[in-house]
């Protein structure tokens, strides 16, 4: 039988959901800190194809989700192309950034990334033979505009003001940088496709920010370029877009992107999203996670209304963003308790 998520991709509406979680293998567990541990720090264990495996197995065994998503971090592809990647201890990540047609020089293209992901390509064969045969294994990549902003600003930002800024100032370097990451994610997500990913998604975290004819050009263009390129290469493969707080630019993103689901954030109801999104395909969404701290009855009724608001089409469970690292591991337990219960 094919597995659940594949079939909710296909576009068919299953009497139970499937469910995964936007980072389910992370700090909430107390088994990936031990693993984390182990590894030294967070980008060794993203280039430790055994132990990356470990994590991103440790939540199927504990709670047997119908995926698993690869565990790496969407700003490998700019380190593999050359930015310098570390990360400060309770604030994230730093990079080095581009602000100049110099910086953007020193970017490399083409098959040079793969010399530094090849880590990541083996943590995706490792995964795709130990996985239980029911279980989906999803690779993924960051947006170009979201990984874009990390770049320009050389961190997270709450605005993306820095990225804005040069868009504003410095369009043809800004669409050049758009451009090399679009050529990137698509080689990246290839190779993860032949190492045995079965389904990708796209995380564009920032792609809010984007108003107007900016949303269309530089978020719903590039995953349209991206999608339609890796279905030449691989016609069966489903890709799920994550457009996080697109609002009414979430409606049609399907069809003008060309891709097989839309993941929405939790600032859009699933009824609104029943009404206006699912009729172009899969849903994927949407239940805030805070949930996943406070636990409680409040978790169980806002798990079911979501189901039952979504249960006349296509639709994976999961949180409108992903899990906190104080999240109680049992209130996981329990909206996947309440999912399956539904059917």
């Amino acid at each position: 039988m094919t597995k659940t998520i594949l079939r909710a991709l296909a576009g068919e509406t299953l009497p139970t959901p499937p469910i995964w979680m936007m980072r389910q293998a992370g700090r909430y567990l107390p088994e990936y800190r031990a693993t984390r541990g182990e590894a030294g720090d967070f980008l060794s264990l993203c280039y430790n194809p055994e132990l990356a495996a470990e994590v991103t197995l440790q939540p199927i065994r504990r709670y047997g989700f119908d995926a698993a998503i690869l565990f790496a971090d969407i700003l490998l592809l700019p380190q593999a192309l050359g930015a310098d990647l570390w990360f400060v201890t309770g604030e994230g990540p730093r990079l080095s950034t581009i602000q100049s047609q110099a910086d953007f020089d020193k970017l490399g293209r083409g098959e040079m990334i793969h010399d530094t992901l090849n880590p990541v390509y083996e943590t995706v064969r490792i995964l795709s033979k130990e996985l239980p045969k029911e279980t989906t294994l999803i690779g993924f990549a960051g947006a170009p505009w979201t990984v874009a902003t990390y770049m320009i600003a050389g961190r997270g930002t709450p605005d993306q003001g820095p990225a804005h800024a040069l868009k504003a100032e410095n369009r043809a370097l800004f669409e050049k940088l758009i451009e090399r990451l679009t050529e990137g994610t698509i080689d990246y997500l290839t190779e993860q496709v032949k190492a045995g990913a079965e389904v990708i998604k796209i995380f564009d975290s920032w792609a809010g920010s984007l108003k107007g004819e900016d949303f269309d050009k530089y978020a719903l263009e590039p995953a349209r370029i991206i999608t339609s390129e890796l279905k030449s290469r691989f016609p069966d493969l489903p890709v799920i877009a994550f457009p996080r707080q697109a609002g009414d630019n979430y409606i049609g993103f399907h069809e003008k992107a060309g891709v097989d689901c839309v993941a929405i954030d939790d600032s859009v109801s699933a009824e609104w999203a029943a009404q206006h999104v699912q009729p172009g395909g899969c849903v994927q969404g949407n239940l805030k996670n805070t949930h996943m701290v406070t636990g409680g009855e409040a978790l169980v009724s806002e798990t079911k209304r979501i189901v039952k608001a979504l249960s006349n089409g296509p639709h994976i469970f999961n949180l409108g963003h992903g899990i906190t690292p104080d999240a109680d591991p049992e209130n996981v337990k329990l909206m996947i308790e309440t999912v399956r219960s539904c059917g």
